[in-house]
């Protein structure tokens, strides 16, 4: 019976130096629509950014919602393609993705995390013009993406503002121009461009896979740690591929800006950001200079 306890007890002995380094200090979770298909999982990583919270970390959460976003495309058959990772955004695609974001997921994580005792704000990059864009210029090849951002700006000074106090900032990667349009941003990309722009102490990507791989199809081959010029390398030889390319680019963006650490983590198992940032051995891929 005892043995139970002082197991307990060490587990939160192992916590103590992390949350005492961590206190005060702000990092960025970008919650991936593929990590949001499992509710009971996602309650445990809700949990997880509100126990961050209350022992004095400030977490600043960018949501995805891509599966969400096809699933009221096909509703409305509207048809939507990729090109290397973004969607290409219509008129009518943009109102789509604007509806489910910010409509939606946005204020749906944050009511829950709420519910958990937290208190979450629920905002979108048009919100006090919190991320300011500019159309994305043509693909290599051409191709038009529509209404698709490239981020010139974040309003650092309301989500320092926020964090600084007792508030979870809670955001959808829909951006605006100076003309008030609203433009579809990948979640990865405007997490990577928040936590750069903050210099914040962590990002953390949560997503549906364990990680990068060498060999994706040989489990065995994940990293644990790798460095920016061993993921150029990593791009170049197709290992890295597809979704994963915007991931990587936030975590390298990041590092470039002053992130002290980036990380790729498997956001459909229970508690993982209380498994990377509050133990020893850690889980996933960590991205450093």
């Amino acid at each position: 019976m005892f043995e139970e306890y002082i197991s307990k007890a060490n587990i939160l002995m192992e916590a103590l130096p992390y949350i005492q380094k961590l206190s005060g200090k702000t990092i960025v979770v970008k919650y991936g629509g593929n990590a949001m298909k499992d509710e009971k999982i996602t309650d445990t990583i809700l949990q997880d950014i509100t126990l961050l919270k209350y022992v004095g970390i400030n977490p600043i959460v960018v949501h995805g919602g891509g599966p969400d976003i096809n699933k009221m495309l096909d509703r409305l058959n509207i048809h939507s393609e990729f090109h290397n990772g973004l969607r290409i955004t219509d008129s009518a695609t943009m109102d789509v993705v604007q509806m489910v974001l910010t409509g939606k997921l946005n204020k749906n994580i944050a009511a829950k995390i709420n519910a958990m005792g937290g208190k979450a704000i629920g905002l979108c990059g048009k919100d006090a013009r919190l991320i300011e864009v500019v159309k994305k210029p043509p693909a290599e090849d051409g191709t038009d993406l529509g209404f698709v951002g490239d981020i010139v700006n974040i309003n650092t000074g309301l989500l320092q503002m926020l964090v600084n106090d007792e508030y979870i900032p809670v955001i959808a990667p829909v951006g605006t121009d100076s003309e008030g349009n609203s433009y579809n941003i990948n979640a990865d990309i405007a997490a990577g461009e928040i936590a750069a722009r903050l210099k914040v102490e962590k990002l953390i990507f949560l997503t549906d896979i364990d990680g990068i791989y060498r060999d994706f199809n040989d489990k065995s081959s994940l990293i644990s740690s790798v460095t920016v010029d061993e993921i150029y390398n990593l791009i170049s030889s197709g290992a890295i591929t597809s979704g994963m390319i915007p991931k990587v680019m936030g975590c390298m963006q990041g590092i470039k800006c002053g992130v002290k650490r980036t990380h790729i983590l498997n956001g459909t198992i229970p508690h993982p950001l209380i498994l990377e940032i509050f133990t020893d051995k850690g889980i996933g891929t960590m991205v450093e200079a």
